[in-house]
């Protein structure tokens, strides 16, 4: 009976373990709201970069959006530079990749 307990717990240790490596492997979401400071949509139309001044620290940080839902409100002009953006992006190989992006105000 003691042997299968320690078998247990020495394998509950190792998955934990195992788990404690994958875990810090995956992208970092991060929310944040901002002001438009600078907007490049590709010439394709199928992304769009956009520079966004976090209201709280004040950085820029630019972030791309590739969602056809956002792309056609950049088309349409119904966001444009100066306008305070709502944003969830995912920080993944070295880019922030948009998740969420719409108006504080409401679109």
């Amino acid at each position: 009976m003691k042997n299968q307990l320690t078998l247990f717990a020495a394998c509950a240790v190792l998955l934990l373990s195992l788990f404690a490596f994958v875990i810090p492997a995956s992208a970092e979401d991060v929310k944040m709201v901002g002001t438009i400071s600078k907007l490049v949509v590709a010439p394709d139309g199928k992304s769009a970069t956009a520079v966004l001044k976090d209201t709280k620290s004040g950085q820029e940080v630019t972030i791309l959006v590739t969602d056809e839902l956002t792309l056609d409100k950049f088309k349409d002009k119904r966001i444009v530079e100066g306008d305070e953006i709502r944003c969830k992006f995912e920080k993944l190989d070295g880019k922030n990749d948009s998740k969420i992006f719409k108006k504080t105000a409401g679109c």
